[in-house]
């Protein structure tokens, strides 16, 4: 165990300069526009769902659409809040709302508007769709965790929640907006699938690789 005069010597000797981060709302719009520029370079190279617009005048596509996208830019800000030490940890409580409204809105569109999913012969494009999902997922999780790497110490498990719901967001809103799902149980199924496999992933296996990533420090643990 190291001791205090010891740790002085080594911090006086040892330590570099310290880089200060930027505010966690500023990170959290860095993300959000990384997100965003995602989205608009899969747009450029994939292209939209072809009734895109004609979706987009029917209110609850609308609804869905915007709560999707405000759960994931609430609960961005909510996990970089919660990433610092000195933030309440109910700042978590900020993405519910827009979550909430998500689901409810998407549930009453399939009660409302429901249509028989496809034959099993019909299901090739869902296999196009979680490819997509894969292609935002994949690399918003990996910057999301680069950029809150300093939590793994004291708030891995509430960052990596509000992260995941934050990347389940984006991604849904993105398949909304590129992928035509003709059936209302495959409507139903793709929004609550992506936010619970995202999410469940994040309890599974995110503390570990968020603690995998942390910077290490300069000095062995007492």
């Amino acid at each position: 165990m190291i001791t205090t005069p010891e740790l002085i010597d080594s911090l006086a000797t040892k330590a570099g300069p310290v880089k200060r981060l930027h505010p966690p709302v500023t990170r959290a719009f860095i993300w959000l526009g990384l997100a965003g520029l995602m989205l608009a370079l899969m747009a450029l190279v994939h292209g939209v769902r072809p009734d895109l617009a004609t979706r987009i005048g029917e209110p609850i596509f609308l609804l869905a659409l915007a709560s999707s996208l405000l759960t994931g830019i609430f609960a961005a800000i909510a996990a970089f809040l919660v990433s610092l030490p000195d933030r309440s940890r109910l700042w978590m409580l900020l993405p519910l709302p827009a979550f909430f409204a998500w689901m409810s809105t998407i549930s009453y569109g399939c009660l409302t508007q429901w249509v028989a999913p496809m034959p099993a012969a019909g299901y090739g494009g869902e296999v196009r769709c979680f490819a997509l999902m894969l292609l935002l997922f994949v690399p918003l999780s990996l910057i999301f965790l680069l950029m809150v790497r300093y939590a793994a110490s004291f708030r891995a498990r509430p960052v990596t929640i509000t992260g995941s719901l934050a990347v389940a967001g984006i991604v849904a809103t993105g398949l909304s907006l590129f992928h035509d799902h003709n059936a209302a149980a495959i409507v139903l199924l793709w929004n609550v699938g992506v936010a619970v496999f995202i999410v469940g992933l994040s309890c599974l296996f995110g503390n570990r690789v968020l603690s995998w990533i942390a910077p290490r420090p300069l000095f062995g643990r007492p």
